[in-house]
């Protein structure tokens, strides 16, 4: 590009990826984008144009670095922790609970209930919802719950095929914004058409996922335990410490369920996969570029093939990890909130405890650092259509 940096296109000519000024535009096959960059010492990533986050560095505790995220969308505010893990030269970033429960309420989450519980679409209250039809076909929810961990396994793929249609409606809307202000008028319809695609989510799938969430509870109770017993002081001044294996290259951690659109690639071509789709991963080493390789085992219409060997980035991976242990943590409030209600067992102490490490208030500047990257990234994304289009710079 003149002036500096470089972009790489597609084969069709759209966009691939931009590198400006220590900042990285990605564009997904599906369509949606993501920008990565860093501004005064924190890490700014916008998820298309409709929010993102802001990490900091925030304080050191038993020898770990913790960060927090500011998340911004729909004109909101939140606040997350994410661990640091040093590992290979690379900083990546997993999820830290600010609340625990009673460590006897996890052992309860993996043990059997010792009866069947019904839980139909109307207790879940699916029914009706836009989400609900346009991904019924793909996978069905268990018709009966033996243990609690199963019950949580549905109300994570729910919550993950709720992102996807929003994606696909945000991502439609944005579309339809685009093209009306390239003719002058239409509005469109930014909610996807019906899925014609069959049930691709298969019961040894889910079994997968099911006994994936029921290690993560017992890892989880294990955790819990260690926080009951106390906690040490935080400094200020968090300090990257010696190599720790990230959860996303932990060898027990196997499978996957994608958290929001990500472009992969299978035998040198790129393909897309969205949330709720499965992926196991099948190598622990990280390549020069940051990826592993993951077998595809389930997605829907429209994305990578399952059955394919992809590469996928650990960073991405990691993302998956920390959504899915963030749904567990929200799936066990909302067990909390259910348990002795409409035929589920009574759970034991559900009390809870802030974890050892509590997030800051929210980075009220963050919206504004968002605003100014995506302009940023507009401005380079309309500098590379035009060199594209007259044949300059480096393209």
């Amino acid at each position: 590009m003149k002036g500096g940096g470089h972009a790489s296109l597609r084969p069709n000519g759209s966009v691939r990826s931009i590198d400006r000024g220590g900042m990285h535009i990605e564009h997904g096959v599906h369509g949606g984008s993501r920008v990565v960059g860093e501004h005064n010492g924190a890490r700014v990533v916008n998820t298309g144009r409709h929010g993102g986050y802001v990490q900091r560095a925030y304080v050191t505790r038993g020898g770990h670095a913790y960060y927090s995220r500011t998340f911004y969308a729909n004109g909101r505010y939140s606040v997350g922790l994410y661990r640091g893990y040093g590992w290979g030269g690379h900083m990546y970033y997993g999820y830290y609970p600010g609340v625990w429960y009673n460590p006897g309420f996890y052992g309860w989450g993996f043990q059997p209930w010792g009866v069947s519980v019904a839980w139909g679409i109307g207790a879940w209250g699916w029914g009706g919802s836009p989400w609900w039809g346009f991904y019924g076909g793909w996978w069905n929810p268990y018709p009966v719950y033996a243990a609690p961990y199963y019950w949580l396994t549905d109300y994570l793929i729910s919550q993950q095929l709720q992102a996807a249609y929003a994606a696909r409606a945000a991502a439609n809307a944005d579309a339809a914004a685009a093209d009306a202000q390239a003719s002058g008028g239409g509005d469109g319809d930014a909610a996807p058409a019906a899925s014609a695609g069959p049930v691709a989510l298969t019961p040894e799938v889910k079994e997968a996922i099911a006994q994936e969430v029921k290690a993560q509870l017992a890892a989880q109770q294990a955790q819990a335990a260690a926080q009951s017993s106390g906690a040490q002081t935080a400094s200020a001044a968090p300090a990257a410490t010696g190599d720790q294996l990230p959860p996303a290259l932990d060898p027990a951690q196997r499978t996957f369920v994608v958290d929001s659109d990500v472009t992969v690639v299978a035998n040198g071509q790129e393909c897309g996969l969205t949330s709720g789709d499965v992926i196991t991963r099948i190598t622990d080493t990280p390549d020069a570029d940051q990826t592993v390789n993951a077998s595809v085992s389930a997605t829907k219409k429209g994305d990578c093939a399952s059955g394919q060997t992809v590469a996928v980035k650990v960073d991405d991976l990691q993302e998956m990890y920390n959504h899915f242990q963030e749904n567990i943590t929200n799936g066990m409030g909302e067990m909390a909130k259910k348990q002795g209600t409409g035929g589920m067992p009574a759970a034991p102490n559900v009390s809870t405890q802030a974890g050892a490490v509590q997030p800051p208030a929210p980075d009220t500047s963050a919206q504004k650092t968002l605003q100014d990257q995506q302009a940023a990234a507009d401005q380079a994304e309309q500098q590379v259509k035009q060199e594209t289009a007259s044949g300059g710079g480096g393209l």
